[in-house]
């Protein structure tokens, strides 16, 4: 199958480089476009809206931090992208919906080997399959 336009959703953790330059390869392969993602979790979200405190300078640094991040990743790779995405809330629904909006083909998450307890919950990668609307690919990540 043929891609036109990928979204590379990451997590900005050291391991993102590694399903960058996969999808980086796949992109100069079919001569698709490139959108970058990285969803940070609503604090409110992660904790059902019961933060007791105002979490609105804590939020602004995580932005902040993301965009630095980014920005770093996006200089390490061989290929311009599109654009980059730092959006907030739930990350399999945020993921969800910027491939609806920007009408991608794929997309691409990295997949971290997972057991016990974690493996029982879900991951990411499990999460964003289950009504993505497009085609999904997990790169297997490891520390090593």
């Amino acid at each position: 199958m043929m891609y036109n336009r990928i979204l590379l959703a990451v997590d900005l953790t050291d391991e993102s480089i590694k399903v960058a330059n996969k999808a980086v390869a796949l992109c100069q392969a079919t001569g698709a476009e490139l959108i970058m993602l990285h969803v940070i979790e609503s604090l409110n979200y992660a904790y059902g809206g019961d933060v007791p405190i105002d979490i609105t300078d804590i939020q602004s640094q995580l932005q902040e931090t993301a965009k630095e991040r980014i920005s770093i990743l996006e200089a390490q790779l061989s290929i311009p992208f599109k654009e980059s995405c730092i959006t907030q809330g739930g990350i399999e629904s945020e993921i969800h919906r910027i491939a609806e909006e920007k009408q991608v083909d794929l997309i691409i998450v990295g997949s971290h080997c997972r057991h016990g307890l974690a493996l029982l919950l879900g991951s990411t990668a499990n999460g964003v399959l289950h009504g993505a609307p497009c085609d999904v690919l997990a790169i297997k990540v490891s520390k090593d």
